[in-house]
């Protein structure tokens, strides 16, 4: 357990023993914020149009790139507004004892514990983050690399992480390298991906850095059998030379039935505002303990308050853990004690079911696009090399153009900010069969337009 500033204090005399109230209001409004996920009624989200209407969307329209941000379901803007408003009633005393309080009080740490519950792993495992973008920034500047060294990556990577890894190379004086792992989205092959990666990775390559599903092409990695093949290699390589496999997981995170924390990988990232359904502005970053060790913090941190205290004993700091990477300052603290609803509503629902909702309602999508003549999809058939996300082309159309054709009737689509760019929709919990084939039906229009 960790020592938490409180009880520094109140071991130094500083703080008056009893003296915070603020606990008993603290949880009431933990009880109070939660019942909305942990209390809603079973028959609610028993059905797909109960979960449905958890969602305050626009009407009228065909919502098909809810992947990019997530519309707060009721319970995460439920618990959101819970919090916000014991902030505004006492900004001091609640702030004070919700994130110096003891474990059992403390909303950051329930936080951690909910998403490690989610993810199989355990709450001394995840460091809380504000993005995908966070997380990769804090993993890849914490790494202890040297001139000579390589970072690998694949040319699906979304440009976050490629200026993580540019970035990291440029401080350090190690190298950055791009490798495709396909040529063609849908004609993606397990073997073949495999094969790729064990050809491009040397004797100087120390991190290999993959995105779990790419919303460049919809392809999702084997992230399990890279995990194996990374161990592979590193039975012939020293802790020093050790190959350490870093992934971007935000477009599986909230969709996929594969625990996070068994996928095998170093160091996972992602953020919790797409898929996982939570508020915005907020992220994970997961790594089994004995790897915390390998990164250096980035910020100073308020989740692991030893050392605080060494600070002020003026001695060493203790061992980096997960808490010691967690960006300390002030945040919007109702959307980071929010996160907890949305874990706890995943819960609720059940993981593999959603996942077999999501995997039901892409497959229906996907099929749809492959079977018209001016449509070129670029994301495999294959459900185990697929997600969320359907990327493809229309005849005679650039991405923009097509996408801005079907939000001119009413879909919901986006394009991909890559080179090329793809047309993409996604269909998520939001949706239903109909949606799904409103989608479709403003695609074959288009190729009558």
């Amino acid at each position: 357990m960790n020592v938490t500033r409180r009880a520094f204090l109140a071991t130094s005399g500083a703080l008056a023993a009893g003296a915070f109230a603020p606990g008993r209001l603290l949880a009431a409004l933990q009880s109070e914020a939660h019942t909305s996920a942990a209390g809603r009624p079973a028959a609610e989200l028993a059905t797909w149009p109960g979960v449905r209407r958890l969602f305050s969307l626009a009407p009228g329209w065909t919502h098909l790139s809810s992947f990019f941000l997530a519309s707060h379901p009721r319970p995460v803007r439920e618990a959101i507004e819970h919090f916000r408003r014991a902030i505004d009633a006492d900004p001091y005393q609640f702030v004070e004892h919700a994130i110096f309080a003891s474990e059992q009080e403390n909303l950051e740490y329930a936080v951690r514990t909910a998403a490690a519950r989610y993810m199989g792993g355990v709450p001394e495992e995840v460091a809380l983050t504000g993005s995908t973008t966070m997380g990769l920034g804090l993993v890849y500047a914490g790494l202890s690399l040297r001139p000579g060294d390589e970072i690998l990556v694949s040319t699906h990577d979304h440009f976050v992480h490629h200026e993580s890894a540019r970035l990291a190379a440029e401080r350090t004086g190690a190298t950055a390298r791009r490798i495709a792992l396909y040529d063609r989205g849908a004609e993606a092959d397990r073997a073949e991906i495999l094969a790729r990666i064990r050809r491009a990775v040397r004797p100087e390559t120390r991190v290999l850095g993959l995105t779990w599903v790419h919303s460049s092409t919809g392809v999702r990695l084997p992230i399990r059998d890279v995990a194996d093949l990374v161990a592979e290699i590193n039975r012939g390589r020293n802790e020093r030379t050790r190959l350490l496999f870093v992934v971007d997981g935000v477009h599986g995170f909230g969709c996929s039935d594969e625990p996070e924390a068994k996928l095998g990988c170093d160091f996972f990232c992602a953020g919790t505002h797409k898929w996982i359904l939570g508020p915005r502005g907020t992220g994970v970053l997961w790594a089994p303990r004995e790897n915390w060790s390998l990164l250096r913090p980035t910020f100073a941190s308020f989740s692991n308050l030893t050392g605080y205290m060494s600070w002020m004993e003026g001695k060493a700091p203790p061992p980096v853990s997960a808490g010691d990477i967690t960006p300390g300052g002030f945040h919007a603290f109702e959307h980071v004690w929010g996160t907890r609803a949305a874990f706890e509503l995943h819960g609720q629902i059940g993981r593999a079911r959603i996942a077999g909702r999501v995997r039901e309602l892409n497959a229906r999508c996907r099929a749809g696009l492959a079977s018209m003549r001016h449509v070129t999809l670029h994301t495999p058939a294959d459900p185990s090399l697929s997600a969320g996300l359907q990327c493809f082309e229309m005849r005679g159309r650039t991405a923009d153009e097509g996408a801005h054709a079907l939000i001119a009737r009413k879909v919901v689509a986006s394009s991909s900010p890559y080179a090329p760019s793809y047309v993409r929709l996604a269909p998520s919990l939001v949706n239903d069969e109909a949606d799904v084939d409103r989608g479709l039906a403003a695609v074959a229009a288009l190729a009558r337009a």
